[in-house]
């Protein structure tokens, strides 16, 4: 593999960040990792694209090569917060494009109930990359965009508003597990983290578990569905 891979850093920090995972009813977990779709899905509204950009959803999604890194642990833990909502067809909600959204469907006689888990005070560094490299969007037109969003950003989910910037520049590494080493830290300490099983080691007292982790989405159809295969484990970030 080439020495000379271009790696994208991004800094997801914030009082409350989500990494959704398989909701249940009305409970809504989050995982620690953000998840592929999660990622396509904030670039993709960096860009300015719309849900019905389906095929370009999918692209990016296809193309993206990334690890992450855990910065910082909150020591409490993961934060739920419970939602009473009475709700009626005429509400309006807030978004992202700058005009309000209506909902379908009738009222609710009873509130409408919910809970979201949310990790406090969480830091997540990303590095990424794109493969092919050449396609657009590039990794300079992503970088563009994250500095100039053409809608607010969130992390997981619209009320998780990032702390600062995101992007955060660009290193060179071969592999993303070497990325991820070289990525700037906030602190020097062991940390988890996940890398794509071929980026990087599979064995060894770093590696915790290789999983196949479910965390795509087919853009074209809407729903959930895939895995890649992933590690699950710690490094240590040196000076």
């Amino acid at each position: 593999m080439s020495g000379t891979q271009r790696w994208l850093v991004l800094r997801l920090e914030a009082p409350l960040v989500a990494f959704g995972g398989v909701a249940i009813d009305a409970i809504g977990v989050t995982r620690d990792f953000p998840a592929a779709s999660m990622l396509t899905g904030l670039l993709a509204n960096a860009l300015g694209w719309q849900r019905t950009d389906r095929a370009a959803h999918q692209s990016l999604q296809d193309r993206l090569v990334f690890a992450v890194r855990r910065d910082r642990e909150n020591p409490a833990g993961v934060l739920t917060d419970t939602h009473n909502v009475q709700l009626g067809k005429n509400d309006r909600g807030w978004t992202t494009w700058g005009r309000p959204e209506g909902r379908d469907g009738a009222s609710y006689s009873a509130p409408h109930r919910r809970q979201r888990d949310y990790h406090v005070d969480a830091c997540i560094t990303v590095v990424l990359r794109l493969d092919p490299a050449d396609t657009m969007p590039d990794l300079a037109a992503l970088a563009a965009a994250l500095d100039r969003p053409a809608r607010p950003l969130f992390i997981g989910r619209k009320p998780c508003l990032p702390s600062g910037l995101i992007q955060r520049g660009e290193i060179i590494a071969a592999t993303a597990y070497d990325a991820l080493c070289a990525a700037p830290r906030i602190e020097l300490h062991r940390t988890r983290a996940l890398w794509p099983a071929s980026e990087g080691p599979q064995t060894g007292d770093d590696v915790a578990r290789v999983v196949a982790l479910p965390d795509l989405r087919n853009w074209e159809t809407g729903l959930h569905g895939g895995d890649r295969l992933v590690v699950e484990g710690a490094l240590t970030v040196l000076p």
